[in-house]
């Protein structure tokens, strides 16, 4: 047995804990949970503060800089909690450290690439669907939402699809 797996929270509690601040999420702000908001408001605004006279202009770019501006959003807040709470719980498990985790047939390099790949095809998904994994799939679910579901089946089903290619380098 590894010695850092007792180090984890209980994966029922804590999906208890997440259920719960998904629950309060809806009750606190009236909507659910999802991250893809926040890195949209971080590009709104560089954007914003780089070229405004661009974003004023742009007729995509202007709806999001009417009022307050993008970075007063909360999700924003909630996206900076979860980075510093997973932080937090790194560092009280003792599980802070610089490593690549990979399979024995692929390099460090391969996988950092591959990880680049994957990230910016989940952040192009996630632009084209209007919303990330968390948000369609976890809060979705949470009111019943049949679209919501079907992603979720979605997510898992192409994951295991395209994992029986990958497989090879884990193992």
């Amino acid at each position: 047995m590894n010695k850092n797996q007792s180090s984890y929270m209980n994966p029922y509690l804590a999906g208890f804990l997440l259920g719960m601040v998904l629950l309060a999420s809806f009750v606190i702000t009236g909507r659910g949970l999802g991250a893809s908001g926040a890195a949209k408001s971080l590009v709104l605004s560089v954007v914003g503060s780089s070229a405004p006279e661009y974003a004023s202009s742009s007729a995509f770019y202007a709806d999001f800089f009417s009022g307050t501006g993008p970075m007063s959003s909360w999700i924003v807040f909630l996206t900076a909690g979860l980075i510093l709470g997973g932080f937090l719980s790194g560092a009280l498990g003792s599980r802070l450290g610089f490593k690549t985790e990979r399979g024995p047939r692929i390099r460090v390099a391969a996988r950092l690439w591959f990880a680049l790949a994957g990230g910016l095809l989940f952040g192009l998904g996630a632009q084209f669907a209007r919303g990330c994994t968390s948000g369609a799939a976890l809060s979705g679910m949470a009111v019943l939402s049949t679209g919501g579901m079907l992603t979720m089946a979605m997510i898992f089903g192409t994951g295991y699809l395209i994992a029986y290619f990958f497989r090879k380098l884990w193992i």
